[in-house]
């Protein structure tokens, strides 16, 4: 008789819950996370935690979750996927970002195309951004062989603490992703970005740019940023402003760099701040950047049973506990081979030929 114990995957504490409740809900295990904070003041769940935990179980039908009477255990059993439209309020302490980041990794496996309206802070320096979520994680997804009907519309900007802001997903469903063999990073021959800020001065998001192409110009000149200001009920209920830039390179990666402003930092140090990280990011010369790096693990280990091999920069240290977190809700190990010239290291790996059953074939 097989025991409870055997029969769950169990985790001690609340790390690195987000990326388990997602690998749990795709692979169909069973989890269990115990002494979740058990001697914090507050122990149990954070309220973004709980906020996602709400979200997942609006997207999925027959999910059931059992939380213990201090919140410190908590027991989920993954459903379907079942998508549709759905409304959710996200806690104020996280971006948007943070939810849809994990929702893009379950929404084209769903059974009815995904609508999802999220509402909420848009931009804070923790999470992706939602610009960089657009320009960026949904092009990548679409390497993948997402094609069309796949959107994210920011209706209005919402920065902390007070967020107000609203975007809209939309994704359609895919029997199967392709598989990629992303190892070529070519030459950086473009930049682009956009500056917003909202119930701050008209002026501000053109010193942020000026002071951002005064860095950038010096490596390539065909760099374009855009200055976005919001008035009125789509700049939310707080002020702020921020920065997002994307590098494009001839072989079609796309490498960004994100950053909101500080308490007091002016226009000028944001965007010098986010040039040097984007700069940053580019010499690591990675086809995708530190940010996507396992949101890509992820997508090349649902691929069909075919080898993805995708060059990356140096691995972060999240991204290293995603791996071990893959190989035990998946069983699958990544092959690493290393480049001691440019520093970087091929990942390879075998997909587990993962199908969404909910899609009739075409």
């Amino acid at each position: 008789m097989t025991s409870e114990s055997s029969a769950w995957v169990v985790h001690k504490g609340p790390n690195w819950f987000r990326q388990r409740l997602v690998m749990a809900t795709l692979a169909g295990r069973n989890t269990r996370f115990e002494e979740v904070r058990q001697f914090d003041d507050n122990p149990g769940l954070n309220s973004h935690e709980a906020s996602f935990l709400r979200l997942i179980d609006k997207l999925c039908n027959g999910t059931r979750i059992d939380i213990n009477h201090t919140g410190t255990v908590i027991k989920y059993r993954p459903g379907i996927i079942f998508g549709g439209k759905v409304v959710h309020d996200c806690a104020l302490s996280r971006a948007i970002g943070y939810y849809l980041e994990a929702v893009i990794s379950l929404a084209p496996f769903a059974k009815k195309p995904v609508h999802l309206i999220l509402r909420g802070v848009t931009n804070l320096e923790i999470d992706p951004s939602v610009d960089i979520i657009r320009t960026v994680t949904l092009p990548l997804l679409r390497r993948f062989g997402l094609e069309d009907g796949l959107e994210l519309k920011i209706s209005k900007r919402g920065n902390a603490p007070d967020g107000g802001g609203e975007v809209i997903f939309r994704c359609p469903i895919i029997r199967r992703l392709s598989s990629v063999q992303f190892i070529n990073f070519g030459k950086i021959k473009r930049i682009r970005g956009i500056a917003y800020s909202a119930r701050v001065s008209p002026a501000t998001p053109s010193r942020v740019v000026d002071s951002a192409r005064q860095l950038l110009n010096n490596l390539l000149p065909d760099v374009y940023i855009y200055s976005d200001h919001y008035r009125g009920e789509e700049a939310g209920n707080s002020p702020g402003f921020g920065l997002s830039l994307v590098a494009e390179s001839t072989e079609g990666a796309l490498i960004s760099a994100d950053c909101v402003a500080r308490p007091g930092e002016l226009p000028e140090d944001l965007g010098k701040r986010a040039s040097k990280y984007l700069l940053q990011e580019v010499s690591r010369q990675g086809c995708v950047d530190t940010q996507h790096q396992a949101f890509c693990l992820l997508l090349m280990v649902l691929c069909p049973e075919d080898v993805s091999k995708v060059r990356f920069g140096q691995l972060s240290s999240f991204t290293i506990q995603y791996m071990r977190d893959i190989r035990q809700y998946f069983g699958v190990t990544f092959k690493i081979v290393t480049d001691s010239e440019t520093k970087t290291c091929t990942l390879s790996a075998l997909g587990v030929g993962f199908s969404n059953f909910g899609k009739k074939m075409g």
